[in-house]
């Protein structure tokens, strides 16, 4: 009977230990920001252990590291970059505190939209340029808009370089990053076709944001987003008399602002055009259930 007990004894000891266990085995995985936790893990699984460098509720545009995150780093594998503000000033310390780490940006050979490209046209920001006329090549050298990863589409690359770093890296595992791989594009392909349909007939429909989050997906959807931050400020006095006036010609009831950011001047346009503010999250962790949120909402607000 003692030895009875003496074998449930170490069978609960290893079952008690076997989750810390397997979460030492599993590949240590750093990213910017919170979507990429669930591209990381719908190909990695059970395989790797992701943590984020921008929580939630943090702006990536701004956001510096706390030491506790800059200390995990000396154990990290992989760190999945993106293109987000901060990591222009942190990228290189980050990569510096840890030589062994591969740093994989996973917007490599991505081809960036200008943050300019969403004001072309544009009231306030012509209020902005004075008469200076545009130039098509101006997008190019505009501040890149790094917010790639709310484009299906674009997912699909970056979950490929994704993939490449795990097998690389891993490479006992490649079968089952492969098949994994293989389930997640499936899956954006399916969202992607969801939002085209949502989105048939609709092109060239305006929407409002305070924070131009939203061009990746509005250019795939063929939709125009209509900003109202300019280059990364808020607008002045007769910028935002022009956004009023920009809303109420095109009949914008509708004015989007996210939740990382202040939505004073979003609601100040809403209640000069007898609108409303609507909140839409870029950086939620349950990613494509948010886009489709997101796209229903500006559906529904489309002029």
């Amino acid at each position: 009977m003692r030895s009875v007990w003496r074998w449930i004894l170490t069978a609960s000891v290893v079952l008690l230990l076997a989750p810390s266990l397997r979460a030492q085995d599993r590949v240590p995985i750093f990213v910017s920001i919170v979507p990429q936790q669930y591209f990381v893990q719908r190909i990695g699984q059970d395989l790797v252990n992701v943590r984020v460098m921008v929580r939630p509720g943090d702006s990536p545009a701004t956001y510096e590291p706390k030491p506790r995150q800059m200390a995990a780093i000396s154990g990290t594998r992989i760190y999945f970059a993106i293109g987000v503000p901060f990591e222009r000033v942190w990228l290189k310390k980050i990569a510096s505190s840890n030589p062994d780490m591969k740093v994989i940006h996973t917007d490599a050979g991505i081809s960036k939209l200008g943050m300019e490209s969403d004001h072309h046209h544009h009231p306030a920001a012509e209020q902005r340029r004075g008469s200076r006329p545009h130039d098509p090549r101006r997008g190019s050298e505009a501040i890149a808009d790094p917010h790639i990863w709310l484009s299906p589409p674009l997912v699909m690359q970056q979950a490929h370089a994704i993939l490449s770093a795990l097998q690389q890296v891993d490479p006992d595992h490649r079968s089952d990053y492969a098949s994994n791989y293989a389930a997640f594009r499936q899956d954006l392909l399916q969202l992607d076709g969801e939002l085209q349909t949502i989105f048939s007939g609709k092109q060239g429909s305006r929407f409002m944001v305070f924070h131009p989050s939203w061009g990746y997906f509005a250019h795939t959807y063929g939709l125009e987003q209509v900003p109202i931050e300019i280059e990364g400020k808020d607008p002045k006095p007769a910028q935002l008399r022009a956004l009023i006036a920009y809303a109420r010609t095109h009949q914008i009831k509708v004015v989007f602002a996210q939740p990382q950011f202040s939505a004073k001047n979003a609601r100040q346009i809403a209640r000069e055009i007898g609108g409303r503010v609507a909140f839409v999250d870029p950086l939620a962790l349950n990613w494509p259930e948010n886009l489709r949120r997101a796209a229903e909402q500006f559906n529904a607000a489309l002029r």
